[in-house]
């Protein structure tokens, strides 16, 4: 059994400004998106583009600062809606205190798409083909994000058994060792979901099948993450004993499989 490290949330003070280390997660997960995002820029097909279809570095920079957007918007919008609607119902201004927490990587994806069709629209692209580009840049974003919830030691695993090698007690969860199922999520839906989808996407692909496997792989992993994941404790488990997570990665899966079927038989063989 092992004990989750008391690592101090704050990494550096500088008199009354405090650097944590959540915040430094997300600056690595921008500092990976742009680099990879530039090196997407040599990929097929977007290396063979060019006139005004041509894409930029500066178009890299313009799609994440619209993506932070819609990851915090729909992030906070999607906690509020998925897992707590009536309390947020009865308290609607609370919907803008996001220093009490609650973000919901599903309405986070749900405002990214809706950042990718104004950078599409504002660009004269097809939005599938921006999403093309963007997906594979993501699950390293995602992994950064675990080991920040590792530090602060939350979103514990579900009890372990006491045999579990890795079973690790968490301070706030009791006595008993548990999955550390950020690190699961760090190893599924960040490393191996890159890795997989960086390789898939070397190669030109029918434009949206790209974005469609990171539905498809996010949603998968994520699913069989929920197994070891400690369910809200406001919303335990739901229909035929899955979690919230688990019912939202449902629709995931069905889309990527659909938009990959749809993305195949459409008459055109690139991403262009």
């Amino acid at each position: 059994m092992l004990i989750h490290p008391e690592i101090n949330p704050i990494a550096l003070q500088l008199g009354p400004v405090a650097v944590h280390w959540y915040g430094l997660t997300y600056l690595t997960a921008f500092g990976l998106f742009v680099w990879l995002g530039r090196l997407r820029l040599h990929h097929a097909p977007f290396v063979s583009m060019t006139g005004p279809q041509a894409w930029k570095k500066q178009d890299v920079e313009d799609i994440l600062f619209l993506g932070v957007m819609g990851v915090v918007l729909g992030g906070r919008l999607g906690y509020c809606l998925f897992y707590k609607p009536l309390y947020y119902a009865a308290h609607p201004l609370e919907v803008f205190a996001v220093w009490q927490g609650g973000m919901s990587f599903h309405g986070g994806l749900l405002g990214v798409i809706v950042a990718m069709l104004w950078f599409a629209h504002s660009r004269g692209r097809h939005w599938l083909q921006v999403a093309d580009f963007v997906a594979p840049c993501v699950p390293t974003g995602l992994a950064a994000g675990r080991v920040g919830n590792f530090i602060n030691g939350e979103l514990w695993g579900r009890v372990a058994s006491p045999d579990l090698p890795w079973g690790m007690v968490f301070r706030g969860a009791g006595d008993l060792p548990r999955h550390p199922s950020q690190v699961y999520q760090f190893l599924l839906e960040g490393l191996l979901l890159f890795g997989l989808l960086w390789l898939y996407a070397r190669k030109a692909r029918a434009r949206g099948q790209v974005a469609a496997m990171f539905l498809l792989g996010y949603g998968l992993f994520r699913f069989i993450a929920e197994f070891f994941r400690e369910p809200d404790a406001h919303l335990g488990l739901l229909s035929l004993g899955m979690s919230m997570g688990q019912w939202l990665c449902l629709p995931m899966v069905v889309g990527g499989l659909g938009l990959w079927w749809w993305a195949g038989a459409q008459p055109q063989n690139s991403g262009k």
